[in-house]
């Protein structure tokens, strides 16, 4: 409960921070041009609405690809679980600890909790390695543009390192296939017994093996859950573009776009765990990218306002259908057959 609280604290003033510089970026910028910008987008926004529901979809689309046969889930139940789930796990602090078993809440009547929760598992590694890819290209791409100062430089070539170190170790794991969870929660069960009881280790290393075995027991589909997760990313340099396109009246660098959207990107990852990142510090993250690249400072607020309002009304969407089917993160939590249904993944 402590650690709750401190998280909710540190998640509070992390909020108030990116408000604070939304703001002060905001009060310097002319507020009329603003919105002679925002003036440009009219129905485009549809567009724009429209690309952020079909990265939805295919991230449904790959965890429906995940699941073991004979399990399946109707395309409108995965979308609807996906939508709820990044809803939830938005509004709160705990992020995926609680976004992820709200999917599963959502189809529990359809596949059983453990075929689900493992699926998710397995749709989340490859989305974490395609992410690291993104990130990697976009920062390359950002050293190749040039022009960056001497202290962005040194941290955009840290950053390629480290990703550079992610996949290495991400291919050691593959080959090697260490039971580094399993083996964790041993040493875990030699401090506190009740948190690693020998079945609770038995299921955690049937996932490990389920994840280390999925590419080569069904290649074909793991090709198309690798293309299913680039799409994601070029929809989400394709809503750049086309924000941009509308803000500016003309056609946008793609390259602009794809180092925009990698910096979108890497704010989600580093701030996971923080409410409503995305129109916040995403917000403010997106006009000191953007300015960077030599955007107009107008343009660039602009473009930070779009993105939050596409994420507010998905967010409200998603929101509107967790009321309706009683859902709550204090009711995840809770559901201790839930818990029990991802203790039990890889079963």
């Amino acid at each position: 409960m402590r650690h709750s609280r401190s998280s909710t604290v540190v998640s509070l003033a992390i909020v108030a921070v990116g408000l604070l510089l939304l703001a002060w970026l905001i009060a310097k910028a002319d507020p009329r041009q603003i919105w002679i910008a925002l003036g440009q987008v009219g129905w485009g926004f549809l567009a724009i609405l429209a690309n952020a529901g079909a990265r939805f979809a295919v991230r449904a689309l790959a965890w429906m690809r995940c699941l073991e046969p004979p399990h399946r889930l109707r395309f409108t139940e995965a979308f609807t679980a996906v939508l709820c789930g990044d809803a939830l796990g938005n509004a709160t602090p705990l992020g995926p600890l609680v976004s992820e078993p709200a999917k599963v809440a959502f189809v529990r009547d359809r596949v059983p909790m453990g075929a689900a929760f493992t699926a998710l598992a397995i749709e989340n590694v490859f989305y974490t390695l395609s992410v690291a890819a993104m990130i990697a290209a976009g920062i390359t791409a950002l050293l190749l543009r040039g022009g960056l100062e001497r202290e962005l430089r040194l941290a955009a070539e840290i950053g390629i390192v480290l990703v550079l170190a992610i996949y290495v170790g991400a291919t050691w794991v593959l080959m090697r296939q260490p039971a580094v969870l399993s083996r964790a929660l041993g040493v875990v069960a030699r401090i506190a017994p009740a948190l690693g009881r020998p079945h609770r280790i038995e299921k955690v290393r049937r996932l490990e093996e389920e994840i280390y075995t999925f590419a080569s027991r069904r290649r074909g589909t793991a090709g198309a859950i690798v293309a299913a997760e680039l799409i994601f990313h070029a929809l989400g340099v394709l809503e750049v573009y086309l924000s941009l396109w509308l803000l500016l009246g003309a056609a946008p660098s793609i390259v602009t776009s794809f180092i925009l959207e990698t910096a979108n990107r890497l704010i989600i990852v580093l701030f996971k765990f923080i409410p409503m990142q995305q129109p916040v510090v995403g917000g403010a993250a997106t006009v000191l990218v953007a300015r960077a690249l030599g955007l107009p400072q107008d343009t660039a607020l602009a473009l930070a306002i779009v993105r939050g309002g596409r994420m507010l009304f998905w967010q409200l969407a998603g929101t509107v259908l967790l009321v309706r089917h009683g859902m709550s993160t204090r009711r995840i939590l809770q559901d201790r057959e839930l818990q029990s249904g991802r203790a039990a993944a890889g079963r």
